[in-house]
């Protein structure tokens, strides 16, 4: 016989099981760039109380994907744990080599564009302008260190006067070493030390936390070290965590609590987001 009385009780089961698993969505997807191929886009996460004439500190995520290709849903998860904390968090899209034909030295050029559009219309958009981090994961970290490292890469027309230099910088096994023993070399080889961000590393870099596991075969932790070495060199701040047994990847997967929880202790020392949070 059918019993209504065990039903509801199953229904309500299912909804919140299926609420709990929903796929954060950003609240807004923006233009920041048209070109031939494509029309380029930011997903936009804004706090809850978010106050668009106010100023909000911001950071921008580039996903991974060895500059062939990825998603901006690689970042959805980081965004909508920072937007709940305060900031506006962004995942960008930008041109890759099995969508769009392009090069490394193009994801760069996007990126730059992206940090430049962010700071021409923060007043717009309620973002603090002196307040926007970046960051990426493997190539997308690459992308976002490059974007503070190298001076070259802008887009053509483009106006340079805006600064794309990101205040702080949150890379997880980023490639940031192109040089002859580095990751992706042969394909950057004829413009390797321009885009490098270890061979580009200053003053002006931006303080900087690194995520990486021991077993990224992709990434040494050798590297790692010596990007902070280079960065303490310049007297510039490098906090580098490494998690034993992690492979390439590791942050969206078996370490996301924790990179987050990193990536928050970050941020709120730089003042990006409020202690009490």
């Amino acid at each position: 016989m059918f019993n209504p009385s065990k039903i509801i009780p199953l229904l309500c089961l299912i909804l919140s099981v299926s609420a709990l698993s929903a796929e954060p969505k950003p609240n807004q997807k923006i233009i920041y760039k048209k070109n031939a191929t494509a029309d380029l886009k930011l997903h936009v996460f804004f706090p809850n109380d978010h106050d668009v004439k106010g100023k909000t500190p911001a950071i921008i995520f580039f996903f991974g994907g060895g500059w062939n290709g990825g998603s901006p849903t690689q970042f959805y998860p980081q965004c909508e744990h920072l937007a709940k904390l305060g900031m506006v968090a962004i995942s960008a899209e930008y041109r890759v080599k099995k969508s769009h034909g392009t090069e490394p030295k193009t994801c760069v050029t996007d990126g730059k564009s992206a940090m430049r559009w962010l700071r021409t219309n923060a007043s717009t958009l309620g973002i603090d302008p002196d307040k926007i981090a970046a960051g990426g994961g493997s190539a997308g970290g690459h992308v976002a260190a490059a974007v503070a490292t190298t001076k070259g890469f802008n887009e053509k027309g483009e106006d340079t006067s805006v600064s794309c230099m990101p205040q702080a910088l949150v890379l997880f096994n980023p490639v940031f070493d192109n040089g002859p023993n580095g990751y992706g070399h042969k394909r950057v080889k004829a413009y390797w030390q321009e885009i490098s961000p270890m061979h580009n590393i200053s003053t002006t870099t931006p303080p900087t936390v690194v995520f990486l596991g021991t077993k990224d075969s992709l990434i040494p932790v050798a590297t790692a070290k010596e990007y902070q070495s280079l960065m303490k060199k310049s007297d510039v701040r490098c906090d580098l965590h490494l998690y034993p047994g992690e492979k390439h990847g590791f942050f969206n997967k078996s370490k996301y609590d924790e990179t987050i929880a990193e990536t928050t202790k970050f941020l709120t020392s730089l003042g990006y987001i409020k202690a009490d949070k």
